[in-house]
């Protein structure tokens, strides 16, 4: 590498981010920033954010939040408290960007509402995620990503003809809500420093991503009145596709998007009459004889080992993949030369493997610097650096226990 590639600054240094969120699209959001340069001062009650008891943990400390509070400096804030609210105050006029999702009227309780801050800071941008949005009748109810994949008509469509609809057993909605709202700010920065403009409030509902994501769905039903249902692995778009098991008894799943790769897939399984089917020369088509497609499919791979049909489609360009758990995901060389795992530092841990960046950029590279810090681990070099605070003033704000966490 080049010293002028390494001397290269990361895009969104320079960039303070406040990140008031828990679990888990907004702490995300603020993670994907940090992972591009922002300097991210992730701010916790002093209970501390509910990721780091969220799911398993090692030797006291939360894995979650190990990924979701990568990057960020953290320092603790008791926000119900006066000295809390001066302080985040403070914080917003060094500022460009904050984060949060609690419900609608909490941050307005606190006197941190958008009207409020964009009296402090007219620069700021403020991305506001809650499950419903801050209009409308629900605007003030409970909204977690579960409620999202359901209202969205994501689960109606999830699973199988004859099962209930199903839940992905992740925070679907919050991530991809987490991407759109790092989308919006990205908008926000570029509308405010390249046009020299004011800062703005982003309003991104829970329900809404995901529910963009179901693509043509309404459109199909406003103008022919269908409405898709559960079809398991399938597709009525296109056949075969499906997950097959080997003699080995490993998964593997095939599409057949292209009508040329059909065309081989149906070749190499013995099975080239159909070729010449009318219904086969489209996706749609293909997809009503999905039955039989698959019969052909399944017999011709459940008589063979899992390296031997990976080998088969490979030598004709059919598109096939193994269906991975964790474990070979980070094993897979094609990850590994992507460099999709990274060793990152931690300081209770040692060091520990998570997903790198989303994406790679030739000229303005990020990366995973840290894995997220204890619980108010920076709280005291925040306040100096940022607010210039004295020793004594710090001192006095421990010992009210504005910013210290509490003890279990």
């Amino acid at each position: 590498m080049s010293d002028e590639k390494k001397q290269q600054r990361m895009p969104l240094e320079g960039i303070r981010v406040l990140d008031l969120g828990t679990i888990i699209a907004a702490p995300y959001t603020a993670a994907i920033l940090a992972d591009w340069g922002a300097d991210v001062i992730k701010i916790e009650h002093p209970d501390g954010d509910s990721l780091r008891r969220a799911g398993a943990s090692k030797n006291g400390a939360g894995l979650a939040f190990k990924f979701y509070g990568r990057n960020k400096r953290n320092m603790v804030i008791d926000l119900s408290t006066e000295k809390g609210q001066a302080l985040i105050r403070r914080l917003i006029k060094k500022s460009d960007v904050l984060v949060e999702n609690f419900r609608p009227g909490v941050m307005e309780r606190w006197n941190l509402g958008w009207d409020d801050i964009k009296q402090l800071n007219e620069k700021m941008i403020m991305l506001r995620i809650s499950g419903f949005g801050q209009m409308g009748p629900l605007k003030e109810r409970a909204g977690f990503g579960t409620l999202a994949e359901s209202m969205s008509g994501f689960a109606h469509i999830n699973g199988y003809p004859d099962g209930p609809p199903t839940l992905p057993p992740f925070g679907l909605a919050d991530g991809i809500a987490a991407l759109s709202g790092a989308y919006a700010i990205m908008l926000a920065l570029y509308n405010r420093d390249t046009r020299n403009q004011s800062g703005q409030m982003i309003d991104v509902a829970l329900i809404e991503p995901i529910f963009h994501l179901l693509g043509s769905q309404p459109i199909v039903f406003d103008q022919t009145g269908l409405i898709q249902g559960r079809s398991g692995n399938r597709s009525a778009n296109n056949a075969p596709r499906n997950v097959y098991q080997t003699r080995d008894q490993k998964w593997l799943a095939i599409s057949t998007a292209a009508q040329s790769i059909a065309e081989r897939v149906m070749e190499l399984v013995g099975h080239p009459e159909v070729i010449a089917e009318p219904w086969f020369r489209s996706g749609s088509g293909r997809g009503q004889h999905g039955d039989l497609l698959d019969k052909y499919v399944a017999d011709w791979i459940l008589e063979r080992d899992a390296a031997v049909v990976l080998a088969a489609f490979g030598e004709v360009g059919a598109a096939v993949a193994p269906v991975y758990d964790v474990s070979e995901v980070m094993a897979d060389p094609q990850f590994k030369a992507l460099n999709s795992i990274v060793n990152v530092a931690d300081e209770e841990l040692g060091s520990v493997r998570m997903q790198n960046l989303l994406f790679r950029m030739s000229d303005t590279p990020g990366a995973v610097r840290h894995a997220g810090h204890r619980i108010g681990q920076d709280t005291d070099d925040i306040l100096k650096s940022v607010l210039d605070m004295s020793d004594a003033e710090i001192e006095s704000l421990h010992n009210e226990k504005v910013i210290d966490p509490r003890s279990d």
